[in-house]
């Protein structure tokens, strides 16, 4: 029988959101490895102990930072696909949060997500791929409608993965004071994938 925690109070919830989104950023910018614990207290002025009264270990603070990333995507874009007035909107929705998030608000615990994966145990994989796997499902479903409907290519499954790796590596070439928007790159992005 599993024993249900009680709700955490609002104010450790937000110390444990500080935390997770410092350690995105450490992650990122240092690595896992090389990220010791007292660098996550100091980034968010707690005893290198007291970390541990939010999380069991190191390992499930990286967990946490990509769990983060994955799901605030996901949930952004379960939204926009639900106010897409058409299946051009659809696929429109999902170059404009993919890319928004990734080099937004997010950025930072997505590329743990994908530059870190291999720190994360074979333990903590699963329930990750279960959140990447929930995410990758909205695109499978808007390209195969897309297919259906001749605006895309009929290999949806190679083609989303072909989508969302060259999304991800905008992370490397990407500037914000380059020529595109970040929406206009999603519209150009776009612009090659469709048939019609």
């Amino acid at each position: 029988m599993s024993v249900v925690e009680p709700p955490r109070p609002p104010e450790e919830n937000n110390r444990r959101m500080a935390l997770v989104r410092a350690a995105a950023v450490l992650f990122r910018d240092q690595g896992y490895e090389r990220t010791t614990v007292r660098d996550l207290g100091s980034a968010v002025g707690m005893q290198s102990g007291s970390l541990f009264y939010h999380f069991r270990t190191k390992e499930e603070i990286l967990v946490a930072v990509m769990a983060l990333g994955i799901t605030s995507t996901t949930e952004q874009l379960a939204a926009a696909l639900a106010e897409a007035a058409s299946l051009r909107d659809k696929l429109a929705a999902l170059f404009r949060v993919h890319l928004n998030s990734l080099l937004g608000d997010n950025q930072a615990a997505l590329e743990v997500m994908l530059y870190e994966w291999r720190s994360v145990s074979e333990t903590a994989k699963p329930g990750l791929i279960v959140l990447r796997d929930r995410y990758e499902a909205l695109w499978q479903q808007v390209l195969d409608e897309a297919a259906a409907a001749g605006l895309v290519k009929q290999d949806t499954r190679l083609l989303r993965r072909t989508l969302l790796g060259s999304l991800h590596w905008t992370v490397q070439w990407y500037r914000r004071d380059g020529e595109l928007s970040v929406d206009d790159l999603a519209r150009h992005m776009l612009q090659l994938v469709l048939t019609e």
